[in-house]
């Protein structure tokens, strides 16, 4: 990035739980939250994807919906698929929207790390053989021409902290035949989240050694705190690694910067809790200027679902930071219809 005092780039990550038609009676919240974002580069997480009509594909029809006669109707955008298939799946897709052009995108899901073969103890029958245990949840990464060196920009979604369903080990959708059982998937699900934390920090080193001091964000909903494993991994800091030689290579929390009161975006049984992240290469770091988080609104989500009251914006809050941009004179033209 080049140094401009007078222009600046917001980029926001949000959880949009399970969007999905039918979609109007969540209109009138969510394309209010989006607008106040008043993002450059938006990452979305939970974006459910509709079959069209008469065809076996998917499409967008609620996100597209979501975003008519919004800012970000034009943007450029980038999105996550089912290993091997073209089109996005059915459920849980990762949407990353930009209004500079989009010069690259992949996704990761164990290319860098390979599944863990676990040998399972509870499920009835017992396996014979040990049972690889995969994650479902690619990270999105996004390279985004600002003018200059590429943005980087990671969007993920970890593997929440409820226990993965094993055989033969639950009554039904919401019990389970035993303690032992529930522990085996609560054990297998920390296993994802934490292969999925590790493959992030994997692509981080990978784009280290590609470019010295790269431009690196990544944003999204972790479903872990700070301090938690999963973002220690991703920080890799010098406390952690006794190396300070690779504190340059650490990853920095921005939401720190936020205060403690305000330093939430899920509301659990009434305890706040910070699970939507954004964490910065230092080289993005210098351009950092500012961070929200957009939990005004935000109701809690345990007693919502307790009562089937599904969100008609989202239990997660929006988060958004300021960076420094690019000089006018070399960024890029944004998306047309923007």
């Amino acid at each position: 990035m080049q140094q401009d005092t007078a222009a600046s780039i917001r980029i926001a990550t949000f959880n949009v739980e399970n969007l999905d038609l039918p979609i109007e009676t969540r209109l009138g919240v969510l394309q209010p939250a989006l607008e106040r974002l008043e993002a450059d580069v938006l990452c979305l997480q939970e974006v459910n994807a509709q079959r069209v009509a008469g065809e076996k594909r998917r499409e967008f029809l609620a996100l597209d919906a979501v975003l008519s006669g919004t800012r970000y109707e034009g943007y450029h955008r980038s999105a996550t698929h089912p290993p091997g298939r073209d089109g996005p799946a059915d459920v849980h897709n990762l949407v990353t929207l930009s209004r500079f052009p989009i010069t690259a995108t992949r996704q990761v899901v164990h290319d860098l790390v390979p599944p863990v073969a676990a040998e399972l103890v509870t499920p009835r029958p017992k396996p014979e053989a040990p049972t690889p245990v995969r994650y479902e949840r690619p990270g999105l990464v996004t390279e985004i021409d600002l003018g200059g060196q590429p943005l980087v920009v990671v969007n993920v979604h970890l593997r929440a902290p409820i226990a993965s369903a094993l055989p033969g080990q639950k009554l039904n959708a919401s019990q389970w035949r035993t303690i032992g059982g529930w522990a085996e998937g609560y054990y297998l699900s920390g296993i994802k989240r934490i292969g999925q934390a590790l493959e992030l920090r994997l692509l981080a080193e990978e784009l280290f050694d590609r470019t010295p001091e790269p431009l690196i964000l990544i944003a999204g909903d972790f479903n872990a705190e700070a301090g938690e494993i999963p973002l220690r991994l991703l920080v890799g800091a010098p406390e952690d690694t006794g190396n300070a030689a690779l504190a340059a290579r650490s990853l920095v929390l921005l939401d720190r910067a936020v205060d403690a009161s305000r330093r939430f975006s899920v509301v659990h049984h009434g305890r706040p809790q910070m699970l939507d992240h954004m964490l910065a290469s230092h080289a993005l770091y210098g351009f950092f200027r500012g961070i929200e988080v957009h939990n005004e609104a935000l109701g809690d989500e345990a007693i919502g679902y307790a009562k089937r009251i599904e969100a008609a914006g989202s239990y997660h809050a929006a988060v958004v930071a300021t960076f420094k941009r690019t000089s006018a004179s070399s960024a890029p033209e944004p998306a047309p219809g923007t």
